[in-house]
């Protein structure tokens, strides 16, 4: 445990990460601002210095964990022509699943607080799955660029099926319910079958 008044290091993240697994083991009715800094290990008052109520820290976790795997997604481009099309993909919209993305999304959903908040953020030109979405078109076109995509490969039909499907699968999949990454593991192999 931090003692009181020494600065903890990496606040948010070390905050977030115990959040993560508060709610990945204990689901989201656990969450509490007293159970994320049990887990955390510091001072029963720390969530509350740093965010104004526990609906804005829930709201700032889903953000920065989108802002994460779209910081990934723009960096599919750079990858073009190295490793193989279906583990690029994988690694990007597998990035969603991590960290209990699934238990996180319903967190997000049982406060509608911190969900209008998302929602603004999003709006406000905040990372999200458009980003996401945007970065796996850009990718696959340079793919195709270099003869690794097919010409059939509709790449912004592609990007959304695969953002689509994630945002799905994370909408309705619950702690304990069956891993959805085999779903979108198979959901990239076919949408680019013939890539290397």
């Amino acid at each position: 445990m931090s003692p009181r008044g020494v600065a903890t290091p990496d606040v948010r993240e070390r905050l977030f990460a115990a959040a993560e697994r508060v709610v990945e083991r204990d689901g989201p009715g656990a969450l509490t601002s007293r159970a994320v800094t049990t887990e955390a290990g510091c001072a029963k008052g720390l969530l509350h210095t740093h965010f104004a109520g526990l609906d804005e820290f829930v709201a700032e976790l889903c953000l920065d964990r989108f802002a994460r795997t779209a910081t990934k997604a723009r960096a599919l481009s750079g990858l073009a022509g190295q490793g193989t099309v279906p583990e690029n993909l994988e690694a990007v919209v597998l990035a969603l699943f991590a960290s209990g993305g699934p238990a996180i999304s319903g967190l997000a959903m049982t406060r509608p607080a911190a969900t209008v908040r998302v929602r603004e953020a999003l709006e406000a030109g905040a990372p999200g799955f458009t980003a996401i979405q945007e970065a796996i078109t850009d990718y696959l076109a340079a793919e195709q660029d270099r003869g690794r995509v097919p010409s059939t490969v509709d790449a912004p039909t592609a990007a959304l099926a695969l953002v689509g499907t994630a945002h799905h699968l994370l909408m309705t999949t619950w702690p304990g319910a069956p891993d959805p990454r085999p779903a979108m593991t198979r959901l990239v192999a076919a949408l680019v079958a013939d890539a290397p």
